[in-house]
């Protein structure tokens, strides 16, 4: 189960960080994703990070602004988000892939557990 975080309302240019805390015992064998889904458009991928952390992917569009990292000793993991702009306004979604599952991937079919998803709001 995974339960998403940290969500608000900020100003353009600020920042936020959004924390994912998952139970169960194969947290540190996931690779962990972020996904968003804005009004009106398709969930697209943000960032994943491969179960040790040393394997990072994002979309181009939050590239040099966000970054995943995850602490597998508290099952959580982290978008820390930089320079947010009104772009950025979206649910956002962590998610799993299944432990057998080594790589990032920037498919949301790759995922299998789903977050509830925290809202994060971005004003001009």
């Amino acid at each position: 189960q995974l339960q998403a975080y940290g969500g608000g309302s900020v100003q353009a240019g600020g920042s936020l960080r959004l924390s994912c805390a998952a139970s169960g015992r194969t947290f540190s064998r996931r690779v962990m994703g972020w996904f968003r889904q804005a009004p009106g458009k398709e969930r697209e991928f943000v960032a994943a990070i491969n179960w040790s952390g040393d394997t990072t992917s994002y979309a181009d569009s939050v590239k040099g602004r966000f970054t995943i990292s995850r602490d597998n000793a508290k099952n959580t993991v982290y978008l820390q988000m930089n320079s947010l702009t009104p772009e950025d306004t979206a649910v956002y979604y962590c998610a799993a892939r299944p432990p057998e599952y080594r790589f990032t991937s920037t498919y949301d079919s790759a995922y299998t557990a789903w977050g509830q998803g925290t809202q994060v709001t971005v004003s001009s």
